[in-house]
């Protein structure tokens, strides 16, 4: 058999390192690729959860002053039940230092 002569082994050789360069040009290229729609995709997702997580702010936001409120309310009406209950018990108190009859003294279950 017979070897190939120079010319065509030099010829061979720039075919392959011209097929393998291309091959390397596309890779790059793929990855390339690859990569910017996974950071544009990234970045979208980011934006979205960025919205999202405001959202999810401005509704806990609004959910404490709601709260808040409420609880104001019910202190509001708490110091109306004081307010009315405390002349009863000063009435009871007096009441009961003044009541011993029958050595009974009703006025004792009184908180």
């Amino acid at each position: 058999m017979d070897s190939p002569a120079p010319d065509e082994e030099l010829g061979l050789d720039s075919e392959i390192r011209e097929t393998a360069h291309t091959k390397s040009d596309f890779d790059s290229e793929r990855i390339r690729s690859s990569v910017a729609q996974l950071a544009s995709t990234s970045v979208d997702d980011l934006e979205k959860l960025t919205s999202e997580l405001k959202q999810l702010q401005d509704f806990l936001k609004s959910e404490t002053e709601r709260v808040q409120g409420q609880i104001g309310d019910v202190l509001a009406g708490i110091g109306i039940i004081i307010e009315t209950i405390t002349p009863w018990q000063t009435t009871a108190a007096a009441g009961a230092q003044n009541t011993h009859t029958n050595g009974r003294d009703r006025l004792k279950r009184w908180p």
